[in-house]
């Protein structure tokens, strides 16, 4: 089963790049995701199908967020990411809503060139409970992410993604 963010959801590298104009200088890491649109394709690990996840990087609520939107094999699955910077916990936390009817919520922070996120998930009917994942830039300009689920109390291989940037690729949902 997919769920990121990413959170999946999702998240990801900087690399040094100048600040992003009028993003709040708590999310400066993600400048270098903002408004690009990425493609990737992998095996679901629940299910052992193939897919391919699009994803949206924008900035909003006047720099205060950024928002993630992605869609999985044209509309199958979707869901949305509100990134900010948590002032009460000093980190950057996110919420993730799908078109699933489940919902995460969780921080993220950056450890040694991968960003790292927690997240608890509510209302999902497959018993995951909880996801961790990485997200790194690479040198190459691919986004890679790495999950894995808490899934009815034991820890359970997630998904594994290489994104590339691809500008033409659109979102759908059904």
């Amino acid at each position: 089963r997919f769920a990121l963010i990413i959170g999946t959801l999702a998240l990801a590298l900087s690399f040094a790049v100048p600040a992003m104009a009028g993003l709040d200088e708590h999310l400066q890491d993600l400048a270098p995701f903002v408004g690009k649109t990425y493609m990737g394709e992998f095996t679901d690990a629940a299910s052992g199908r193939k897919a391919v996840d699009v994803q949206v990087w924008e900035e909003t609520l006047g720099g205060k967020a950024v928002r993630v939107t992605h869609s999985l094999n044209q509309g199958e699955y979707g869901g949305e990411s509100i990134i900010f910077w948590d002032g009460k916990l000093e980190k950057v936390a996110f919420y993730y809503f799908t078109t699933a009817g489940f919902y995460t919520h969780g921080t993220m922070q950056l450890e040694g060139g991968v960003f790292t996120a927690v997240e608890m998930v509510e209302g999902d009917s497959s018993g995951i409970t909880e996801v961790r994942s990485s997200s790194t830039l690479l040198d190459d300009g691919r986004l890679h992410m790495k999950s894995q689920y808490l899934q009815d109390g034991e820890w359970v291989p997630g998904h594994e993604i290489f994104y590339t940037e691809a500008p033409d690729a659109e979102l759908v949902f059904k």
